[in-house]
Parts: C-alpha cells; sequence; structure tokens
C-alpha cells in the first residue's frame, strides 16, 4: 500500500473519499472525488484538493516580493497531523468503509474507519501513542511525515487556538472523527439564540467555548449558580443538542455543536 500505485489491489477501500458540499448539510453536493494510489500520494493529492476548496491567502516574506507564504483558514499543519493520522490508523480490514474528507461552509470533518485504539484508555488521548498499522506508521516516521511521536493532537489544538479557532472536536467510537470548525462569528452565533436559551445557558456555552475542558465546578464559580443548577441547565443544553461530554467525566472534554436556528 505504501509503495503500489494501486493499493487497492490490496485493500479494496484503501482510499481517500473527498466530498465538499454547499451548506452545513449533506444534501447539495459541489464536489465528489477518490483519491487513489500509494498512501503518501493520497495524502498529497488530497491536501491539494482540501486547499482547492479552503480560502488561502498569501503573505510576502521578503521586501523584493519575491517570497511568499501560504497561510489557509485552518492551519494547514493541522491537517497534515489529522490526513496522516488517519491512513496511519486506520483500520484497512474494514471492507465497508473508507477514509473520507468532507468540506462544509462551517467546518472540514475528517474521519477513518476504527475507534481510539485500545491500547490507549480515554484520559490518555493525546498524552501517548500507539499505532494500529506499525509498519505504516514508521514508513511515515522515515519520511519526516510523523514527527514527536504522541503530540500531533497537542499540537492541532495548540495550533487552531493560536488561529483564534474553536478546539478540534473527536470523536472516537467506530468512525474516528475530527472536526474543524471553520472561522465564524461566534458572538454572533450565541447571540442568535438568545431568543430561546436563558441567560445562564448562554453562559455556560460561553464558558466552554472558551475552554472545553472546564468543569462543573468552574462553572458553578464562572456562572454564579449552584451545582444542582448546573447540572439541569447542562442537561437541557444536552437534550437540545448543543452540548456533547466527550471522554468521560474524568479527563474528557466539552463539545458544542454549532447548530443555527431554522426560522
Amino acid at each position: 500500500m505504501f509503495f503500489s500505485n494501486r493499493a487497492q489491489r490490496f485493500f479494496e477501500e484503501a482510499f481517500i473519499h473527498c466530498i465538499a458540499f454547499k451548506g452545513r448539510d449533506k444534501r447539495y453536493i459541489t464536489d465528489n472525488k477518490i483519491i487513489n494510489g500509494a498512501l503518501s500520494q493520497q495524502y498529497v493529492n488530497s491536501m491539494t484538493w482540501l486547499k482547492s476548496k479552503l480560502n488561502v491567502r498569501f503573505e510576502i516574506e521578503d521586501a523584493d516580493g519575491g517570497a511568499h507564504k501560504e497561510l489557509w483558514e485552518i492551519p494547514e499543519t493541522v491537517f497534515r497531523e489529522a490526513i496522516i493520522n488517519s491512513l496511519a490508523h486506520r483500520d484497512y480490514y474494514n471492507k465497508g468503509a473508507r477514509i473520507t474528507i468532507e468540506v462544509f461552509d462551517d467546518r472540514v470533518e475528517i474521519a477513518n474507519p476504527g475507534g481510539l485504539v485500545s491500547t490507549i484508555p480515554l484520559n490518555e488521548f493525546g498524552k501517548r501513542s500507539a499505532a494500529r498499522n506499525p509498519l505504516i506508521f514508521k514508513l511515515f516516521e522515515k519520511i519526516r511525515m510523523v514527527e514527536h511521536v504522541g503530540s500531533g493532537i497537542t499540537r492541532m489544538r495548540d495550533l487552531m487556538a493560536q488561529e483564534g479557532l474553536t478546539p478540534p472536536e473527536f470523536v472516537m467510537d467506530g468512525m474516528f472523527t475530527v472536526t474543524l470548525r471553520r472561522s465564524f462569528d461566534f458572538e454572533d452565533w450565541v447571540s442568535s439564540w438568545t431568543y430561546k436559551l436563558t441567560a445562564n445557558r448562554i453562559a455556560i456555552i460561553k464558558a466552554i467555548h472558551n475552554n472545553n475542558r472546564v468543569s462543573k465546578r468552574e462553572l458553578e464559580k464562572i456562572i454564579g449558580i449552584t451545582g444542582s443548577a448546573i447540572d439541569n441547565n447542562l442537561s437541557v443544553l444536552k437534550e437540545l443538542g448543543f452540548l456533547e461530554r466527550g471522554g468521560g467525566a474524568k479527563g474528557g472534554q466539552w463539545i458544542i455543536h454549532y447548530i443555527f436556528p431554522s426560522y
């Protein structure tokens, strides 16, 4: 799979399915592409496809205007980490699924078959590294496409924060999925829900937006209400689809679903 241009001879689903949608759901497809070939070439071609779907600006690096630096709306290195991880850690024996890259107006989702590797507990996610496919992982290491083993998730989070973007959202059951939110005005979004959500619920969403690992005790201090009131408000926000808890009560994180009101 790493050296053959026809990796699909060995594993039928060993390709990347790239889809671009108009809007925030899957009703209108604007581009649909299958990326085949050797795994390293799949990475290169999928990055090229992604670049064509995202906003990219250029920064002049020298006084003569010769050299320039590409600045993606979501840092290029974040996609590099996500795509190489999907190629190195996917379950190639799952014949009913493939790696997908889906681009929406508000986000990019990258998914691969196989959840979190069983040797890594949920509370150690992002701190430890274990390869589902050690040979593939080592080959990516040898061509220096994988660096600083075990630090990729932290690097993704740090780069998103540096650009003022919301943290990567991970789902680790069945299909391992990372959701990367494109830039949008959070204050405008949360204001659009003030007609339906109480002031305390808006405040909770804002606190989690600022720190998706905030504890319930910290929320009590920030919002200024009791623990039972925090629990009640969190339950309502979960039922409405705004919040989800990932990774368990200890060592986990809050995931905000940036759903939009329908008028």
